[in-house]
């Protein structure tokens, strides 16, 4: 019986650390070094859990940090301009999710929104991790891998404001005559499956870059800047944490 004894827990400290690997979750710190508020959303994947919270505000200077379950894919934004209507719901000029409400409740961000998005613990243990503008832009953005051990762990994001230089057929402006608040993909824009790598478009070899992703890439050369701009925008790190930074320097507005 001392032998049994004696091998089960010799078996269990043996697979303790694979369970523990499992089970552990990973950080996400959320920085805005923004010159005003804003409120960061987030939508967790089809067949990933709901976070604890899917959005909040983010004052000046303001960090937030919270665990996300292992093998978690979606992805985080920064809403602007918001606040309550006439009837008291909340709303944003830019990255609205539509719920009404601080919370975004398993809503996505209406484009055009700068995306970062998330897979983690995927092929080979590795997570995969990009910042997107294929959905359009509203804020420069920074991803910063923390103690990954294996996989590159670079950093990537957008650094520079985007909104000012934004060509006139794609500008977001608050109010008429107003500044530009974010910047549209010519997929929302014009709707051309050939902007959208849709219908006739849909493959690799048939969808490439445009005038307009260019805009994005050129600015921005680790973002997504269209469907299959994967080749120099998706970055692995395995057992890394993150920080998220809104408007990191060299952000000028």
């Amino acid at each position: 019986m001392d032998r049994i004894l004696v091998a089960a827990f010799l078996l269990t400290l043996l697979t303790l650390p694979f369970f523990l690997s499992e089970v552990e979750s990973t950080s996400f710190k959320i920085v805005n070094k923004c010159r005003r508020t804003i409120w960061p959303g987030f939508l967790s994947g089809a067949n990933s859990p709901q976070l604890p919270t899917t959005g909040f505000a983010l004052r000046i200077g303001e960090s937030r940090s919270f665990h996300v379950p292992p093998h978690w894919s979606g992805r985080f934004w920064a809403r602007t301009h918001c606040g309550r209507d006439s009837t008291g719901r909340f709303t944003c000029l830019t990255g609205d999710c539509g719920s009404g409400k601080v919370e975004c409740q398993g809503t996505g961000a209406k484009p055009p929104a700068t995306l970062a998005e998330f897979t983690l613990n995927g092929a080979d243990g590795l997570d995969f991790y990009d910042v997107s503008l294929v959905d359009g832009y509203n804020l420069p953005m920074l991803i910063i891998p923390r103690g990954g051990t294996r996989g590159g762990c670079g950093a990537t994001g957008c650094l520079v404001d985007l909104n000012g230089a934004c060509p006139a057929s794609l500008r977001v402006a608050r109010g008429n005559g107003g500044r530009s608040v974010a910047c549209r993909s010519a997929c929302e824009a014009f709707g051309d499956p050939m902007y959208c790598c849709s219908e006739q478009y849909s493959t690799p070899d048939k969808c490439g870059p445009s005038v307009y992703s260019l805009y994005f890439k050129h600015a921005c050369p680790r973002s997504y800047s269209y469907a299959y701009d994967d080749k120099t925008s998706t970055y692995t790190c395995a057992t890394a944490d993150y920080t998220i930074i809104f408007c990191p320097l060299p952000y000028t507005r």
